[in-house]
């Protein structure tokens, strides 16, 4: 069962492993807003569509004071590839035992050609500067979603 939160809710604290083989915690980002976003799959169409738009808009969320990180289970090595490719500038972070994921509630049963599995649930987390959830996005579609995020970013 996918544990449940609310916007207000506290974040749950993480530290992961990062491309680059550097760490990221929660608590390194007191006082300032994070974007902390869930996806399947590196270099995947979707996933590399939502990376874009995110790396695209992050000049832009980091004027809002914001940083951003993507999660998915995907090897470190994985990140650096995905990263190269596409010229990413926003952190990857790696959860291969998927326990951040599941503390976010964003591990959960997907159906697909009548198939039922576990998996990331593509969902977008805008934590506060004091670590509460500010906006909880679930079910994320990639068009449009970034700029969404961005303008919720700016009005905090």
């Amino acid at each position: 069962m996918a544990k449940t939160l609310s916007e207000g809710d506290k974040a749950p604290p993480f530290t992961l492993e990062t491309d680059g083989g550097k760490k990221v915690s929660l608590k390194d980002f007191a006082g300032k807003p994070i974007v902390l976003y869930f996806y399947p799959k590196d270099d995947t169409p979707g996933c590399t569509k939502e990376a874009i738009g995110f790396s695209g808009a992050a000049a832009a969320l980091k004027k809002a004071g914001a940083a951003v990180i993507g999660v998915s289970k995907d090897s470190v090595a994985s990140h650096d590839k995905f990263k190269k490719k596409y010229t990413l500038s926003l952190v990857l972070a790696s959860d291969p035992e998927g326990q951040v994921i599941e503390s976010y509630g964003s591990w959960v049963e997907k159906s697909m050609y009548g198939r039922k599995y576990m998996g990331i649930d593509r969902s977008t987390f805008l934590i506060d500067g004091k670590g509460r959830l500010a906006k909880i996005w679930r079910k994320v579609k990639v068009p449009g979603h970034v700029e969404e995020v961005l303008a919720v970013t700016k009005s905090l």
